[in-house]
């Protein structure tokens, strides 16, 4: 966004005062929508708190139009006058001059003036500008002074005592928008409006609890300006696009034909449950044909859950023979850490009639693939995605865990690049990066996916995906968006959903896309 800024001012001449002007009105606009279909504000009471930033410029902005539009607004300008200037100190300058026309307007000299003042009005929203994105949060050091420290505390109590609804102009002040790392204290809003185009730190650690709702307001910085891209969002368009209908005069070989090498039974324990969802998955995400290899004695399980899979056993020819005819192979599910499982995944990886397909990669086949250095040393895999969660992006990175999900945006690009396969780091949001660092940001779903085996369901879906026709990162991407959807549509109560509900929810989801469309 810095640099966004900065090339429209600089490369399009759109001075500052424009961009300004543009941001507040627009925060006005969006914010009088909210409260009245028509825009009009006549009767209702806002809150402005004004930083000595930009942020703050963008508050006194929309302050005015907040007052054009018939509301009675308090501003509270939280650093001293003397230390404001340019853009931010004449847009103070010139609410100042509405006073002499519009008795709706207070503009307190400080916190120290308005505190006692503010608690005798209920306001009807609170307008956060204290810091937009220039902030950073600092390991211990959070970087939050005494004086906006009590702004912020006090934006947060009015929300906490007084139900005013809190609107953060462009982010949270004490967010860091790159890295969604709050200071302490940082301003919990009930509604983002953020510049020109969302911020990554908006998907992770803290941001998304702080955000709230988001909306782009649109100050023309042209798309151009930040092109190429290297971070964007999936979304319904995006899956609709991504998902391939049948040919009316088509065969079931021509509509994807999976092979998903999955599940175990070993000392006992059984791990069968994982490949039957993983390939009921594929079969109502649309493939023409899939094919389980099970081990020995296991098929009428299969059959009883899937009667459409065909199924085969672990024999290495009849194996190679299948991935010879699949258009794509998801590997791991449930498939053991045992030796002869290892060998299972580190044979089929590292045979050129294998390594040439699309290829899923999730689960058991992750652990063989760290167990054994698989990936160590340049592997030739064509079109592959690998799909772990944040336990087993441990494993293959290195880092812990929490590491792991501290910075999952740049984590993701950089393994993805170090291990030169197409990367899907499962969670909420779900990021799913190139080797190239195209990352896609897919925020579908809720806690109902919290639930065993819903991450098998993800790997037959994107495997059938890519059997249709997509590539890995575009099937990885568009299956974890309807993945998501498919949970939401599962159950009305998210905490009773299981995987197999998620399954039956496929097609649904897949309906809502044409629809919409249509």
């Amino acid at each position: 966004m810095a640099m966004a800024d900065r090339s429209a001012i600089e490369e399009l001449r759109t001075g500052q005062t424009r961009l300004m002007e543009l941001a507040g009105r627009e925060t006005a606009r969006i914010v009088a929508g909210q409260f009245n279909a028509d825009g009009n504000l006549d009767g209702l009471s806002f809150l402005v708190v004004c930083g000595k930033g930009s942020n703050g410029g963008d508050g006194f902005v929309a302050a005015r139009h907040l007052l054009n539009l018939g509301a009675e607004v308090d501003v509270v300008p939280v650093w001293p006058e003397s230390e404001l200037s340019g853009v931010n100190l004449e847009g103070l300058n010139i609410l100042k001059a509405y006073r002499l026309y519009h008795e709706g307007l207070r503009i307190f000299s400080g916190l120290d003036e308005a505190l006692p003042l503010v608690h005798e009005r209920c306001y009807d929203a609170v307008l956060d500008a204290l810091f937009g994105t220039g902030f950073r949060s600092i390991p211990d050091n959070n970087g939050i002074e005494e004086l906006a420290r009590g702004a912020i505390e006090l934006i947060n109590s009015l929300n906490d005592t007084t139900g005013a609804v809190t609107i953060a102009i462009d982010l949270p002040s004490g967010l860091d928008a790159t890295s969604g790392i709050a200071a302490v204290p940082c301003v919990k809003a009930d509604q983002t409006i953020t510049m020109a185009f969302l911020k990554t730190g908006f998907f992770q650690n803290d941001g998304p609890a702080m955000c709230g709702d988001v909306q782009v307001a649109e100050i023309s910085i042209p798309q151009f300006l930040v092109e190429p891209f290297s971070c964007m969002i999936v979304d319904e368009t995006f899956a609709a696009e991504s998902y391939l209908l049948r040919d009316p005069s088509s065969a079931k070989h021509l509509n994807g034909k999976v092979l998903v090498v999955a599940g175990s039974a070993e000392g006992g324990s059984s791990m069968l449950g994982a490949a039957m969802l993983c390939s009921a998955a594929a079969v109502k995400a649309g493939a023409g044909y899939v094919c389980a290899s099970l081990p020995p004695g296991h098929a009428a399980a299969m059959h009883g859950f899937a009667p459409e899979v065909v199924v085969i056993g672990r024999d290495r020819e009849e194996l190679l023979e299948k991935a010879r005819w699949a258009d794509a192979i998801v590997i791991g599910c449930g498939l053991g850490r045992s030796a002869a499982s290892q060998d299972i995944v580190e044979e089929l990886l590292r045979h050129p009639e294998v390594t040439a397909k699309k290829l899923v990669l999730d689960a058991d086949a992750l652990f063989a693939i760290a167990e054994r250095g698989i990936f160590d040393e340049p592997h030739g895999l064509d079109d592959a995605v690998v799909t772990p969660h944040a336990g087993e992006c441990s494993r293959l990175s290195g880092l812990t865990p929490e590491e792991v999900m501290a910075s999952p945006l740049d984590l993701s690009r950089t393994l993805a690049s170090n291990l030169n396969v197409n990367l899907l780091l499962k969670g909420r949001p779900t990021f799913v990066a190139s080797p190239a660092g195209t990352v896609l940001i897919s925020d579908s779903g809720t806690e109902s996916l919290a639930t065993a085996g819903s991450g098998d369901v993800l790997a037959g879906m994107i495997g059938a995906l890519a059997a249709k026709g997509l590539d890995t990162f575009d099937a990885a991407a568009a299956g974890a968006w309807l993945h998501g959807r498919a949970g939401d549509l599962a159950c009305d109560v998210s905490s009773l959903v299981s995987a197999t509900d998620v399954i039956a929810a496929i097609p649904r989801a897949v309906m809502e896309l044409f629809e919409e469309e249509s």
